[in-house]
């Protein structure tokens, strides 16, 4: 089997309301945007991914990956990603076009990417998943209304510029939801953005400091308090912390990660399988997991595709235990605009999702949502790419890299 063709789409949702996510403080998301990627093989069989976006930034990918990939092997999962690394090694990050493979390889074989992960279909329970800071009076009231819906597991951000108001945002919530709600908190610090707001990186005193908060106030989990390559202060604040600490949701693929398993820096590992290698990699974390007695649950934060990719991996990991992370921000950031071009996923009251069933990644995409919302701006084909190299290097020089590519 082999890639006969490329199409790449910018995908944009306008949102019904603002969005204000904890990561860009002080910055008005009003659209989800996304790259779409669609692999074609020479069996017909298409294969999708998608990787989140700011806008149009991806405006020449199409350039630097088609050499790579037209004639490649979908179904060689390593090849496949060697060659999206040697793609990468000029700064873009494309591991999120590995699922695409995978979704290829699943649909070849009749059947869903976990099941070829050695996972099988069940039910997967997942938690509320806030994306903005709101007033602890509020929030309260929020999480209580999403308890009556199901949900028994949610997730807090704080962002403010001093320690003191963070520990009053988890000790106020914490008192008005009190044994209603299973909570955890994400600081946002692993990968600091400051565009708008700028809000201070933490230290490991400050997190030492809300760690210690965090527990007096019955917390579960603290996510991301320091920066993800700060492996020695997250091993140092995994030690000391009464709070399980997780991270590593979009730190680069394995060769990162296992510098974490190394140095023993978190209670749980969530990567992004969008972000942090694709789906073989993350499949290595799960691995790691298990061997070094961690516990895994991925970040989902990004739209409907990004969280089918990381179902997969859950359905994928039999011994998993851990609620799935669920984004919602109502009335913003809903399954309608964050699924965009799929059918929302929606769990039921319970909040249970059902497993799907359906072969590879498991979504299908709307094409007529894809047409009202995506606008493709790359296509490549195998007889496209032979023209272009023929242009570009004149047809002696580009019969001779064909015959050395089809040597292998």
């Amino acid at each position: 089997m082999k890639i006969t063709a490329i199409e790449l789409y910018h995908v944009s949702i306008p949102l019904a309301h603002t969005f204000w996510p904890t990561w860009i403080p002080g910055y008005p998301q009003t659209h989800n945007r996304f790259t779409l990627i669609k692999l074609v093989t020479d069996d017909g069989i298409e294969g999708y991914s998608a990787g989140t976006a700011m806008g149009r930034e991806r405006e020449g990918l199409g350039d630097l990956i088609g050499g790579y990939l037209i004639g490649a092997d979908p179904t060689d999962v390593e090849r496949m990603q060697g060659l999206l690394q040697q793609a990468g090694y000029l700064g873009w990050r494309n591991f999120w076009i590995e699922p695409a493979c995978w979704d290829i390889l699943g649909k070849a074989k009749g059947k869903p990417v976990y099941e070829l992960l050695g996972g099988e279909a069940r039910p997967i329970e997942v938690y509320c998943s806030t994306g903005e800071m709101h007033e602890p009076e509020r929030r309260v009231q929020e999480l209580l209304a999403m308890r009556a819906r199901g949900f028994r597991t949610a997730k807090l951000r704080v962002k403010n510029r001093e320690l003191k108001d963070d520990i009053r945002q988890i000790e106020t919530i914490a008192k008005g939801v009190g044994d209603q709600l299973a909570l955890g908190v994400d600081a946002n610090q692993g990968w600091l953005v400051s565009i708008v707001d700028r809000i201070p990186a933490w230290d490991l005193a400050r997190a030492k400091e809300f760690a210690l908060a965090c527990h007096a106030n019955g917390i579960r989990w603290l996510e991301e308090p320091l920066d993800s390559r700060d492996y020695d202060g997250n091993a140092a604040l995994k030690r000391f912390s009464p709070v399980k600490i997780s991270g590593a949701e979009l730190n680069y693929g394995w060769d990162e990660i296992k510098i974490m398993f190394e140095k023993d820096c978190f209670h749980i590992y969530q990567p992004d399988a969008t972000f942090a290698g694709g789906i073989a990699q993350v499949k290595q974390v799960i691995d790691a997991c298990h061997a070094h007695q961690r516990e895994y649950t991925p970040h989902t934060w990004t739209n409907g595709i990004g969280f089918y990719v990381n179902w997969n991996l859950v359905l994928a990991d039999r011994g998993n235990t851990l609620p799935l992370e669920y984004p919602l921000e109502e009335p913003s950031w809903v399954p309608e605009f964050r699924d965009g071009i799929i059918a929302p996923v929606v769990p039921d009251r319970n909040a249970m999702l059902a497993p799907f069933t359906r072969p590879g990644l498991g979504f299908e995409i709307d094409q007529k949502l894809l047409r009202k919302y995506g606008k493709r701006f790359f296509k490549l084909t195998e007889m496209g790419l032979k023209i272009r190299v023929i242009r570009e290097k004149g047809l002696r020089a580009a019969m001779e890299l064909g015959r050395r590519k089809s040597q292998g």
